[in-house]
């Protein structure tokens, strides 16, 4: 066995494709392995923004050899009465690659049958790579790939140099021109020219002598490392931004940090306007100070040694003091007018060409919104409604159009100078969160029901003029959307009913809808339902618990949510078995049955001492359980739930339900009705498990 390296050297790759390459090549590799029979020890995966690269320690020699038996035909067919084999037992040995005196017979469960067994050698690694490498590299998937030259191959970006060594021997193929070799590159600035690699465990310490850090979690440690130390050297701390982190770990191949300053002045803009400044165009990390405010210092990730770090952080302070002062100006400029006077322009920004402008989306959401507000939380009713008008106002700032990630953030902060109430201003703040995952949740009441009227607006308008999301597009977001609209439900624990608050977001889409609003209505709810589901099996509960609640009824979801704990938490206790057999007896028994003919029991029809008592009991526990599921206390209510086990027993056991007398058994199956009835106030039980 030995190590095996490969190589694969590119020009600058974008940051953000490099982490799911890499991984993407380790998991290829790894089905190729166990496709070839290949065993291999420890795969690891190193890159920067010019090379992907696989380090796989202990590759075998040889593949695995490949035992087989195949079974042929029929012994009788196989073999004539003297036991000789026959034309059809040669031609099966033949066709195997066996001699005919190698078959086998054996009993199969079908009767008695030749087999041939049969060991394919496995092929030299040396001579199966040459094949399996150049098959890895061009399976690798990327959000863009790209052409060159004359070529064919497709690759992230064009593909300059290959190393791929088995041991200290060059695995040999070629790539579109590229011959693989032993030859890698160094920095492209600071060590430009081929680095002879000798074997796979030297690939590190040579490359790092041409100042190229292959391994991201050693580039990582030394920019998180030399940040800290930029920071304490002016008191400061450093404001975490794991995605830049990661971002410019991805960027570089020898990175060196530099620490600049800005004018004070410009602490007097919106903390989020500088961060985003820094950031998104400069990839600059910010200073603050030990109570979270900024201090006018930034870093900077090079990817060089600077011969003089006073001419590098002149150059970073140039750049980043246009940038603030650009965002000065159209923070200054956005101010002239207040923020309500923007929403009439609103009319030429388009939201969607079938549904209409931001103005028509605004209009749309405030009616939504003040319904929400009124069904749940009419004391938050007047901010909603401001807020909702204001919402989308921002778009047509200049900070907004330059920062494009600012949406909302600077409607929060024009509506506070504008003399909004603070609640709006939250609101409208809020109002786009959770974009993304992990996001943080809206905080203020107001915020909450405008994300959700927002969300709900977006996803029932998107649905109805057919931008439905697929399997591998979802352009929208609105997978994400109706997450957030669940998760902000949830958090806040809202009593809302998700088919009405869908009713209401219909309405005011009317006219617009290119499709019926009952098959809208319904394929929303069902693409709710599965993102539910989806919530639900991630905090690990059951799917026949998760199916079983929600077919006895999903809305509201906060209660849905209850049912799904509580019944999961409940199924670990030893009652819950016989119970759920029980009750399963119970719906068997009725959907056999059919269609009732009597909606109530009648209770001069009850001729057994025990259908009297299942008809008390089931009166007696219902209300008790009407309480407590009025509560919120469904694990009460399945406690309550589990003391009628025994009368339903008792009940089976003295009385046969199917009675000759079509009124007997009409009213023992109503009776029965009443029983499920009271057990679907929490879950479809038919619906569960074993």
């Amino acid at each position: 066995m030995a190590d095996l390296l490969l190589e694969i050297g590119t020009e600058e790759i974008p940051a953000r494709f490099i982490p799911g390459a890499l991984g993407e090549l380790q998991a290829l590799f790894s089905r190729e392995c166990e496709t070839q029979r290949l065993r291999a020890g420890q795969v690891a995966t190193l890159g920067t923004p010019r090379r992907l690269a696989l380090l796989a320690v202990d590759v075998a020699a040889q593949q695995e050899p490949l035992h087989q038996e195949v079974v042929g035909p029929p012994r009788a067919v196989a073999f004539d009465a003297e036991g000789r084999p026959t034309r059809a037992a040669a031609g099966f040995a033949r066709a195997q690659g066996v001699a005919v005196e190698a078959l086998e017979v054996r009993q199969l469960d079908r009767g008695e049958f030749v087999v041939a067994s049969r060991t394919e050698p496995g092929r030299p690694t040396a001579a199966l790579l040459p094949e399996m490498l150049p098959r890895l590299i061009l399976a690798l998937p990327f959000p863009k790939a790209m052409r060159w030259g004359t070529g064919d191959l497709r690759f992230v970006r064009p593909i300059h140099w290959v190393v791929a060594l088995y041991g200290e021997e060059v695995i040999a193929f070629a790539l579109d021109g590229v011959q693989s070799g032993r030859a890698s590159q160094g920095h492209r600035f600071m060590a430009p020219g081929p680095v002879e690699i000798a074997r796979p465990g030297v690939y590190e310490a040579c490359l790092e002598q041409a100042r190229v850090y292959a391994d991201p979690a050693r580039r990582r440690t030394l920019i998180a490392a030399a940040l800290a130390q930029e920071t304490a050297g002016v008191g400061g701390l450093l404001l975490e931004d794991d995605p830049l982190l990661e971002e410019v770990t991805f960027m570089v191949e020898y990175p060196s940090v530099v620490r600049g300053t800005f004018e004070a002045e410009f602490l007097s803009l919106p903390r989020e306007v500088l961060i985003t400044a820094m950031r998104e165009h400069q990839r600059y990390f910010a200073v603050t100070d030990d109570k979270g405010a900024l201090l006018p210092y930034f870093l900077a990730v090079n990817n060089t040694l600077a011969r003089d770090p006073a001419v590098v952080r002149a150059g970073h302070e140039r750049v980043l003091r246009a940038r603030l002062a650009d965002a000065r100006f159209f923070f200054e400029e956005d101010r002239r007018a207040p923020l309500h006077a923007r929403v009439d322009a609103l009319k030429g920004v388009l939201f969607q060409a079938k549904l209409g402008s931001y103005h028509d989306k605004v209009l749309r959401v405030q009616r939504l919104a003040e319904q929400l507000a009124e069904a749940v939380a009419p004391a938050a009713r007047a901010a909603v409604s401001r807020a909702a008008l204001l919402c989308k106002a921002d778009l047509t700032t200049s900070m907004v159009g330059e920062f494009p990630n600012l949406q909302g953030i600077m409607g929060r902060e024009y509506a506070r100078r504008s003399g909004e109430p603070e609640p709006v201003a939250l609101a409208i703040g809020e109002h786009y969160r959770p974009a993304f995952s992990g996001d943080r949740l809206p905080e203020s009441e107001a915020g909450a029901l405008l994300s959700v009227a927002d969300k709900l607006d977006t996803i029932a308008g998107c649905f109805g003029v057919g931008l439905i999301p697929t399997g591998t597009s979802d352009p929208w977001a609105l997978r994400r959307q109706a997450l957030g609209v669940l998760a902000i439900i949830l958090e806040r624990r809202l009593v809302l009913s998700l088919p009405a608050a869908l009713e209401a977001a219909l309405a005011g889409l009317h006219g617009r809808l290119e499709r019926p609003a009952d098959t809208v209505r319904e394929e929303v709810l069902t693409f709710f339902r599965v993102r539910l589901e989806n919530l639900l099996e991630g905090e690990g509960h059951p799917g026949d618990i998760i199916r079983a609640v929600l077919a006895a009824g999903a809305d509201p979801v906060v209660e849905a949510v209850a049912r799904v704990r509580a019944l999961a938490s409940f199924r670990a206790r030893p009652e819950f078995t016989p119970l759920a057999t029980t009750v399963k007896r119970v719906t068997n028994i009725l959907r056999g049955a059919g269609a009732l003919t009597l909606r109530d029991p009648d209770p001069h029809l009850l001729r057994e001492p025990a259908e009297h008592d299942l008809l008390q009991a089931c009166a007696t526990v219902k209300i008790q359980v009407d309480g407590l599921v009025a509560a919120g206390e469904f694990t009460g209510a399945l406690e309550v739930l589990a003391g009628l086990q025994a009368t339903v027993d008792r009940f089976f056991t003295q009385v046969l339900v199917m009675a000759d007398d079509p009124q007997v058994r009409a009213t023992r199956l109503a009776l029965l009705g009443k029983v499920a009835e009271l057990f679907s106030r929490i879950a479809d039980f038919a619906q569960l498990a074993g």
